[in-house]
């Protein structure tokens, strides 16, 4: 047995091996060739800009409006066009991650590419890292954290939820490929984890600020915790959690909008629906403090110095003072 799965027998583990079942690897991060191959995932792009998500699957038909044998597909070059038994003509592609995430078969809500970007970036995940992921949902994130730390890093993923568990195999194994670096625990993060000693831990959780105990007991000292969450009331009691807690510090929270532009000939605008809110970013630092035994509180900054000395103790730290203007008045000068 797993020695995790000893440590924590209410978990149930899964790893995907070799030879579970064909599968695409467009999302994978082994090189891809120009032909399109068997069991590939494909968007079939019509003249109005839609897409359909399709797997070519040998033996089968391709049906939208009208169909099309899969075999007639196999071994043509990604960016044909080819024509349906009804005459309509499709451009067909391999999904890129932003096409594949807005299609991709789920029961649980997925974190969008607007907000994939920001959590990987902020969250600093890269190659060879070892990384927890605290709810999978339908694996939109796992597949980006997989891409992400390459095949020399690891993913951890926790879900409660045996039925989204499952949703998340799926995916991974068909929109992915072969991830032998991915583990998937069935289980309550909240009990605690596994492991010890990790790069990054992502949470998309209705109360992240329940595990921040079990997250700082995971992470290592200065590792990051970036929680997701949709609304304002637990973006406020996530905040509120993480400055009561002393294990963590260096608190960042913002959201990300997205406005796509309508440009045709002479008609350059915004488009007339946007992309707005989706979610919550919370960014933070596991602090060296929290590992110490009998840890004290972190020191207290010292007082800025009063008007009356002239601010002389903040010149005489040279190099290390912080010159940058961060307040709001500073952007009225660009006359916006």
């Amino acid at each position: 047995m797993c020695p995790a799965a000893a440590a924590f027998p209410a978990l149930v583990l899964f790893r995907l091996t070799p030879g579970c079942a064909p599968r695409a690897e467009r999302l994978s991060v082994k090189r891809l060739e120009a032909k399109l191959k068997p069991n590939d995932a494909v968007i079939f792009i019509d003249r109005k800009g839609r897409r359909y998500l399709k797997m070519l699957r040998p033996g089968t038909r391709v049906l939208i409006r009208g169909e099309i044998s899969a075999d007639e597909l196999i071994g043509i070059e990604e960016g044909s066009r080819v024509k349906l038994s009804t005459g309509e003509t499709f451009l067909v592609l391999r999904p890129t991650y932003a096409d594949l995430i807005p299609h991709l078969p789920r029961q649980a809500q997925v974190i969008y590419p607007k907000d994939t970007g920001p959590l990987l970036i902020w969250g600093d995940v890269f190659p060879g890292a070892t990384v927890i992921e605290g709810g999978v949902g339908a694996g939109a994130l796992t597949i980006a954290l997989l891409r992400a730390v390459g095949s020399a890093g690891r993913v951890i993923s926790y879900e409660l939820r045996e039925d989204f568990a499952a949703a998340a195999r799926r995916n991974v194994a068909a929109f992915f490929g072969e991830a032998p670096n991915w583990t998937l625990k069935v289980g309550d993060l909240y009990a605690g984890f596994a492991e010890t000693g990790v790069d990054r831990l992502f949470l998309d959780l209705a109360e992240p600020g329940r595990a921040l105990g079990v997250a700082a007991r995971a992470l290592r000292a200065g590792g990051v915790l970036v929680c997701y969450v949709p609304t304002a009331i637990q973006l406020g009691d996530t905040v509120a959690a993480l400055e009561r807690d002393g294990g963590f510090g260096e608190v960042e929270s913002f959201e990300t909008l997205l406005r796509n532009w309508h440009v045709k000939g002479l008609s350059v605008r915004p488009v007339h629906r946007m992309v707005a809110h989706s979610g919550f970013i919370i960014v933070s630092r596991r602090l060296a403090s929290f590992s110490q035994a009998g840890a004290e509180p972190l020191p207290v900054p010292a007082e800025s110095p009063t008007p009356d000395d002239g601010g002389g103790a903040a010149s005489a730290s040279g190099p290390d003072v912080d010159t940058d203007v961060d307040n709001d008045e500073a952007d009225d000068d660009d006359g916006l």
